[in-house]
């Protein structure tokens, strides 16, 4: 294989974990299965978790489903991206708009698949998922409120088919769930301000092109201020443990967050607090590790005998 046809095949590797945010996925397993070992399974023992085929299925179905996603919104968003991500932009057109419906069509077909061998009812949340993500992608994104909020719902929806998995109705999940809501919905809105531009010159009427940035910074700060009741709540349940650390930190981050989204004008620095709150999201699937330390003892030292 000569060098330039094997430089093609990578660039076009590496075009295609662009579009599908290869590092999403790989961030949607492990909080998929953290959550599953630490939150929603009652089972004592990691191994049972492990190997639950179904739990497999349900997780290959989410990131086939979620992968299909990124790459319709990224041929909806082709000319935005232009914009707003010229050299993300141009790392994805390596691979032509064909391939990437024919992968779309694909990876969708292959989560409906695997969500029929967990149970119909799996495969009609799937075949839901699906539409939902395409119609937010077509149609929804392009409103303030209901953009806003379905692609908030839409991200936190692979945790609801695993809580449904285990059956697992407990009070703090439900706790949880509006933290993490609160959470994606800040990360959202500043997203949209970092990609202000792309969505004028697109005719997206999202929320800040709408209400206006500052009105926008305002509702960031107000729903900053919202999550201290998930929190204050979660710190009255001992087995959260050393998590609390998470939610200091999270405390800490929010507040300067707040203070530079009043203060910020440009584009890089919307940026910059999009990629603090991906990363305290990032700790925030770890640090489900710190939850009842005592029973992740009792389950390590299960699976070790």
């Amino acid at each position: 294989m000569s060098t330039s046809k094997t430089n093609t095949i990578v660039k076009k590797l590496f075009s295609l974990l662009s579009v599908v945010r290869g590092y999403n996925i790989l961030v949607l397993i492990a909080a998929q299965y953290l959550a599953a070992i630490f939150i929603f399974s009652e089972q004592k023992s990691i191994k049972p978790v492990l190997f639950d085929w179904h739990l497999l299925y349900l997780v290959i179905a989410t990131i086939t489903t979620v992968a299909a996603g990124y790459i319709i919104n990224n041929f909806y968003d082709k000319n935005a991206d232009k914009i707003n991500r010229p050299i993300k932009s141009g790392l994805d057109s390596y691979v032509r708009q064909e391939t990437k419906l024919s992968l779309y069509f694909l990876l969708n077909f292959t989560g409906f698949g695997f969500g029929w061998l967990v149970s119909w009812r799996a495969a009609f949340f799937f075949a839901i998922y699906i539409f939902g993500i395409w119609f937010y992608s077509h149609k929804l994104k392009r409103y303030p409120f209901i953009g806003l909020t379905s692609v908030t719902i839409l991200t936190i929806l692979p945790f609801f088919v695993i809580f449904v998995h285990y059956k697992n109705f407990s009070k703090v999940i439900f706790v949880h769930a509006i933290f993490l809501f609160l959470i994606i919905m800040i990360r959202e809105l500043i997203k949209k301000l970092e990609n202000i531009k792309g969505a004028i010159l697109n005719n997206y009427n999202t929320f800040p092109v709408k209400y206006g940035e500052k009105n926008t910074k305002k509702l960031i700060i107000l729903l900053m201020v919202l999550t201290l009741a998930p929190v204050s709540i979660l710190f009255s349940y001992p087995a959260i443990e050393y998590m609390k650390y998470y939610f200091y930190l999270t405390a800490i981050i929010l507040f300067f967050i707040g203070f530079y989204t009043w203060r910020a004008t440009k584009t890089n620095q919307y940026r910059l607090l999009h990629n603090i709150l991906k990363v305290l999201l990032l700790i925030g699937v770890f640090s489900l590790l710190f939850i009842d330390k005592s029973l992740i003892l009792d389950k390590v030292v299960t699976a070790l005998d």
